[in-house]
């Protein structure tokens, strides 16, 4: 899927991870739908008033981490030991500043924490324990874990529970076999700068401690406004090694294609090998959109001022 947005435009992209079908997600299509159209309604209205494309990706990504049927924030995955740990990332393609969290807990929207540490003299990038610490100083809003335990990731949690023995390694293998999920937003405003956002939930039963692509600049997300703003989602360990969502934007650089011929090549051809979940969502500096990915689903929505749509299969 191409479009093409006339330069002094406005436009945004949100996706709601790329995976494998599931009952669940069939079961939820409506909930689903009307998610995505929330999450891209919020971020486009901040475009329309002449807010900044980093406002809009954080405002449609919140979105997403509110609703229980998206892994992240609220929905987010339980891991092996029971509770939940969440990663993020959000880049200004103008300034080039960046802020991103691995191994979240009870913060209510980590984007908002990615965004602040934008701003941080000390960190950009904060995990684990301390990451609670410093949300906390930062002022975000904080809920317990009952919150994000949601019924629906407790019982995909008791299944994956039920299937493993007590002693387990994080074998490469077994990860690829889990239920997985992300959410994502980029945005181009009104005067030509470009942002991209992150969130993730994690994986099903993942070992405590797991660090997927969610939080790492230039693999889950990525902005440059000479290049493109893009925002990846599927198996953590592929996108990783493929440093993925810079691997796009320099495609664009490098080639002077589009930012949908960029994640055709890379996701498609590249790496039409892999046999994992990838992909993506983009635009790129001439107002081009992209949306690839190679798995059953990927539950995406965009809108331009001529043009929006929402969409989960292919």
């Amino acid at each position: 899927m191409g479009k093409i947005v006339p330069i002094g435009n406005i436009a945004i992209v949100v996706h709601g991870g790329a995976g494998p079908d599931s009952d669940f997600l069939l079961q939820h299509l409506p909930e689903y739908e009307k998610g995505l159209s929330l999450a891209v309604d919020a971020g486009y209205k901040i475009l329309k008033k002449g807010g900044s494309a980093i406002d809009a990706v954080e405002a449609a990504v919140r979105v997403l981490e509110d609703d229980k049927h998206f892994n992240a924030g609220r929905g987010a995955a339980i891991t092996a030991a029971g509770n939940v740990e969440m990663c993020t990332s959000i880049m200004d393609g103008q300034t080039k500043k960046a802020g991103a969290a691995a191994i979240v807990t009870n913060v209510r929207n980590p984007i908002s924490f990615a965004k602040a540490l934008m701003d941080d003299e000390i960190l950009m990038y904060v995990g684990g324990e301390e990451a609670y610490e410093t949300a906390k100083d930062l002022g975000l809003k904080t809920e317990p874990d009952s919150y994000f335990v949601t019924d629906h990731q407790w019982e995909e949690f008791e299944k994956e529970r039920s299937k493993k023995p007590a002693q387990r390694g994080p074998a490469f293998e077994k990860y690829m076999k889990r239920k997985h999920g992300t959410v994502g937003a980029v945005a181009l405003d009104s005067r030509g700068n470009l942002a991209a956002g992150t969130s993730t939930g994690g994986t099903v039963f993942a070992q405590p401690g797991r660090i997927g692509d969610s939080s790492m600049i230039g693999v889950g997300t990525f902005a440059d406004n000479k290049t493109a703003a893009v925002s990846c989602t599927g198996d953590g360990e592929y996108l990783i090694t493929e440093v993925m969502a810079y691997n796009i934007a320099a495609t664009v650089e490098h080639t002077g294609c589009t930012i949908q011929e960029a994640m055709d090549r890379v996701i498609h051809k590249k790496n039409k090998d892999k046999k994992g979940d990838l992909g993506a969502i983009g635009i790129d500096s001439k107002g081009n959109i992209g949306i690839a990915f190679n798995s059953e689903q990927m539950a995406r929505a965009w809108r331009t001022p001529d043009d929006s749509g929402i969409e989960i299969y292919r």
